[in-house]
């Protein structure tokens, strides 16, 4: 059994002008101990997906329906008190920016201690000690002087440490990273993605990582999830998706992403694009949801939805087109 199971997850938002289908029908499922990476541009779901497996969408005007089984038990079956109980415990999570997700007025020690004060029972001075070696497990210099300072005395690497820290603080089994390294400079962003790994090494959770940047994908998650418009487009291994990728999404992506040295064996350096605008989530499609932007969409594309189909061994993608992998080798 896995640790995570989403099935047929779709968070819908009531507005004025409609219902936006931010989420709509996407499944998956996370191992014990695996980095699942979720991609896909700005306004795809991928955040909105996360929220939902915490309960963190507000209802109205949110609504989230399918299931998310964790451990074997349906989340979105449990009380609010229940809930309580996992987040931050069970299932952690690492918001997108840590100025804003870290309370202004509360000092670094406080808010790591405040979450293990409230799920494990620790006294005070229990919970500054622990901060202490939260903080020192994450790598920041001088813990002990750490914990007594404020979000805005620290850089911007170092309040993303400390959000990492109050992540790992109960040892949970799933760890939901948010485009972690979104704010930060290439330097910082490396030693978070390093600090990542080593901690997932150490303390054995698995993570969902949220992100919109291929490279980070590359070095760290094992399998990855593709989304575009609210839905699951593709899902592959890292390897057979970088090398092999077979929605029209995905080849995309992977073709607007800049290539190292390029230029000095003089191939062309302008990037690919893709064309055409994201579909509006409040209309229903009938269709593909890439079939707009598509340069190999055809009337079957704009009518009829394509199901997520298994192209090559654990390889699937929503695509009509798409080769299997016994065309490919013929």
């Amino acid at each position: 059994m896995a640790l995570l199971e989403v099935e047929n997850l779709q968070t819908h938002f009531r507005t004025p002008d409609g219902v936006n289908r931010a989420v709509d029908g996407v499944s998956f499922h996370v191992n014990a101990g695996e980095t699942v990476a979720i991609v896909g541009e700005s306004g795809c779901g991928k955040s909105v997906t996360s929220m939902s497996i915490l309960r963190l969408i507000p209802e109205p005007p949110g609504k989230i329906a399918g299931a998310i089984r964790f451990q074997g038990r349906d989340l979105l079956k449990l009380s609010d008190r229940e809930m309580r109980q996992i987040r931050g415990n069970e299932i952690s999570m690492i918001f997108q920016e840590p100025m804003t997700s870290l309370n202004p007025v509360l000092t670094v020690g406080r808010q790591i201690g405040e979450t293990l004060r409230l799920h494990q029972g620790l006294s005070a001075s229990q919970a500054e000690q622990k901060a202490i070696e939260m903080l020192t497990l994450v790598g920041i210099p001088e813990p002990a002087r750490r914990v007594k300072e404020y979000p805005h005395q620290l850089s911007g690497g170092m309040r993303q440490r400390v959000m990492i820290a109050i992540a790992l603080a109960c040892n949970p089994k799933l760890l939901i990273a948010d485009e972690p390294t979104t704010a930060l400079d290439v330097t910082i962003q490396a030693q978070i993605l390093e600090l990542m790994r080593d901690l997932k090494h150490r303390v054995g959770a698995a993570i969902v990582l949220i992100t919109h940047d291929l490279g980070v994908v590359a070095e760290v998650a094992e399998r990855v999830i593709v989304m575009y418009a609210g839905r699951k487009v593709e899902e592959a291994a890292v390897g057979p998706l970088f090398r092999t990728p077979r929605h029209p999404y995905t080849q995309g992506l992977l073709g607007s992403m800049p290539k190292l040295g390029s230029s000095l064996h003089g191939e062309e350096t302008r990037l690919a694009e893709i064309p055409g605008l994201v579909p509006s989530l409040k209309a229903k499609i009938p269709g593909c949801v890439f079939a707009t932007r598509c340069p190999h969409a055809t009337d079957l594309c704009r009518q009829v939805a394509p199901a997520l189909e298994e192209k090559a061994p654990g390889h699937v993608a929503a695509c009509h087109y798409a080769l299997k992998e016994e065309a490919l080798a013929a």
